[in-house]
């Protein structure tokens, strides 16, 4: 990919001197986090400030992306028109100045010279166009609208009223405050999120991507529905080393959406899947979405905390899905995958244990140690590049090194221009001082009630999702909502987990979801059928916040005994919840069915006020046990039915006999794991030999 700066059509097609410029600057991106991430300026003769860095790094930044980035979609040719001449070298100088000078500027942030509020706007100006290349022109509007507020609040009525400010005190205040286009935002960019974009590139430059999907053939390809599982098990797996959506989509969709339609799934079935399971990697520890790094720098808690507390909803996330995804294959009659595409867990792995070594130096530097996260992100890469020089096959060559260390640059790219406007943003609403106003607001509208004001802030974090990517709206909710949240009695972890996931969700929520739109493309299928199937698949993801909002048992906060109780019920809760959203058990079922299925999910997911909770939780769980054991006897009665047809006993209605047939005959297909009762021959089928045996094959684990 790297061979080729041309490979996404957002990059220009380069050559020459510039081309190696841009690559250059690419890799000396990459190198300057790193450096950065692993603490190597704290060993310096001299003392930096983090805004002196952060300069370099968003001038580096800048500079590649007005070189390597068109500024037109329908931009011709490879010659750079002149005013990207302009753009690179201004970025250059911007960033280079706070670089150079920050020292002496620090000591008298509060005066407007010329210098600060000229360049400061230049710099205002460069990251707006700079977001608009990489990332649309909707987030660069929304970012604009900002700063004409900052400048036009007085002329507001009501609570949106404010004093306004000079144009040259908010170009020097995003420019050089802490708070404004430097600020934190940014600085988790620079010196964590390098560090985890790099261990996954150096993942796929070693052949760990290999190993990853080997791994979830092995685990989950024998079984029924094998392909939709393995494509789920994969998806997790890349999400813990890469946070990203879209690019687990492109990258393990390519092989299992193919997969799953050559099994028997639907193409809009497959294409959801492969969403809402690759969307679920932002959410799965130990590598999550961007937003969450900035979490923990705004609940000032370690990363180790925040993936620590997402991990329970994550798991219950991947539940629903995988109970969905089961119980679909059981309704078609999807078999597992043949043998013949499944490797030998013995090959995978003793060719690829080496790669489970740097994710456990990654849980244990984070969880265990407390390193910071982009030491301990750092101290992953250096362990797979370590690994992978142990064999031949995964050796890494010079070159390979090289197109990690380059894609790692054209990745950030993307993420400091985003991040850099995120500052900006939130420079313009503290200088407005409506974040505060707004987050007021949101108390007086919700009445001070929890639940409704929850409601609200899951809207508005859906409305927002839909222009602006999930970093960006988690951190403008978390500076307007947040506060209003905790306010109400939700717990500051709760309140930011709660706008972590509904940003997220906002990436398979119908109309504006990138996620979706590629895995349909790969599937050729119909986008809206694939966003509402997808809707369906992930609906744990819209309910468990609300559960943890309320109950912080599930983010592991509370007594051993609340927390194992609260894992129980609503794990509980979620199977009744997918097998209703399935519609599928042992046989198909009617909506009363899947009506008290939802009813028993509620009330164990229901949050526990009061000492009767067991009560509540009681008559859920034996709502949902009876219909399973009225199913499972309907069930076998059918079974025995068509078995003693089949022997010359009773004869049922030709209709219904071949029903039956062509029911067995899907179901015969699927894996071991079938709700389906085993086979036996035609004369021992009848015998209570045979039925007992029924019962103790009846599915505790439904994959």
């Amino acid at each position: 990919m790297a061979d080729d700066f041309s490979s996404s059509t957002k990059f220009r097609s380069l050559n020459g001197a510039v081309r190696l410029v841009v690559r250059l600057l690419l890799c000396g991106l990459t190198i300057l986090g790193s450096l950065w991430a692993l603490g190597i300026h704290h060993s310096l003769p001299w003392a930096f400030f983090n805004q002196q860095y952060l300069g370099l790094f968003l001038a580096l930044a800048l500079t590649s992306i007005f070189l390597g980035v068109k500024g037109r979609a329908k931009e011709l040719g490879d010659r750079l028109p002149w005013y990207d001449w302009f753009f690179a070298t201004a970025g250059l100088v911007v960033g280079g100045y706070v670089a150079v000078m920050y020292p002496t500027l620090a000591y008298r942030l509060g005066v407007l010279s010329p210098d600060r509020w000229i360049l400061g706007g230049l710099a205002v100006l460069l990251v707006l166009e700079a977001t608009r290349r990489v990332a649309g022109g909707t987030l660069a509007w929304v970012a604009l609208a900002c700063v004409l507020y900052a400048k036009f609040a007085y002329l507001f009525p009501g609570l949106l009223y404010a004093r306004g400010s000079s144009w040259g005190r908010i170009a020097s205040y995003l420019y050089l405050d802490s708070g404004g286009i430097l600020g934190v935002p940014l600085d988790v960019a620079a010196s964590i999120l390098v560090a985890y974009i790099f261990f996954g590139q150096a993942l796929y430059a070693v052949g760990g991507d290999k190993f990853l999907i080997d791994l979830a053939l092995v685990a989950m390809g024998r079984y029924r529905g094998g392909s939709a599982k393995v494509s789920i098990v994969s998806s997790a797996l890349f999400g813990m080393v890469s946070g990203s959506a879209v690019a687990n989509v492109a990258v393990n969709g390519a092989i299992s959406i193919p997969l799953m339609k050559r099994t028997g799934y639907a193409a809009h079935m497959a294409a959801a899947i492969e969403a809402v399971a690759s969307t679920g990697g932002q959410i799965m520890p130990p590598v999550m979405g961007a937003a969450a790094f900035l979490m923990a720098e705004f609940l000032n808690i370690s990363y180790g905390q925040v993936a620590l507390a997402a991990a329970i909803p994550a798991c219950l996330y991947y539940l629903a899905l995988f109970v969905q995804v089961d119980l679909e294959a059981a309704k078609h009659g999807l078999a597992g995958l043949p043998g013949d595409q499944i490797p030998k867990f013995r090959a995978v792995m003793r060719r690829g244990w080496v790669f489970l070594i740097p994710l456990f130096v990654l849980v244990y530097t984070l969880m265990v140690e407390d390193w910071e996260a982009g030491k301990a992100g750092m101290a992953a890469v250096i362990a797979v590049f370590a690994v992978g020089a142990f064999q031949k096959e995964t050796r890494p060559s010079l070159g390979k090194i090289l197109t990690s260390i380059e894609e790692t640059g054209r990745t950030m790219l993307d993420i400091t221009a985003i991040t850099a406007l995120a500052g900006l943003v939130i420079g313009t609403l503290q200088l407005s001082a409506i974040a505060f106003k707004l987050s007021l607001l949101l108390v007086t509208i919700s009445g001070g009630h929890a639940l409704l004001l929850l409601t609200l802030t899951a809207l508005g974090c859906l409305f927002l999702g839909l222009p602006l990517p999930t970093t960006v709206v988690y951190i403008m909710l978390a500076v307007l909502a947040a506060p209003a949240l905790v306010q109400v009695g939700v717990l500051p972890l709760a309140a930011h987990l709660f706008l972590f996931y509904f940003g997220m969700i906002s990436l398979i929520t119908p109309p504006d979801c990138l996620p979706v739109y590629v895995a349909a493309a790969i599937a050729k299928a119909d986008f809206w059928r694939t966003g509402w199937t997808g809707m369906r698949l992930a609906i744990a993801a819209y309910i468990v916040p609300f559960i943890f909002a309320f109950h912080p048992a599930l983010i592991l906060v509370g007594t051993a005994t609340e927390i194992i109780l609260a894992v129980l019920t609503a794990s509980l809760g979620i199977f009744f919840l997918g097998a209703g959203c399935a519609g599928y058990l042992f046989r198909p079922l009617g909506w009363a069915k899947c009506g008290i299925f939802w009813l028993a999910s509620l009330l164990l997911l229901l949050p526990k006020w009061s000492g009767g909770w067991l009560i509540v939780d009681g008559v859920g769980l034996v709502l949902g046990l009876l219909v399973i054991l009225w199913e499972w006897n309907k069930s076998s009665a059918r079974s025995l039915r068509l078995a003693q047809a089949d022997n010359g006993g009773v004869i049922l209605p030709t209709r219904l006999l071949d029903k039956e047939k062509e029911r067995t005959k899907k179901t015969s297909r699927a894996s071991a794991y079938s709700f389906d009762f085993p086979r036996a021959p035609l004369e021992n089928r009848s015998s209570p030999s045979w039925r007992r045996n029924c019962c103790r094959k009846f599915p505790l684990a439904f994959f």
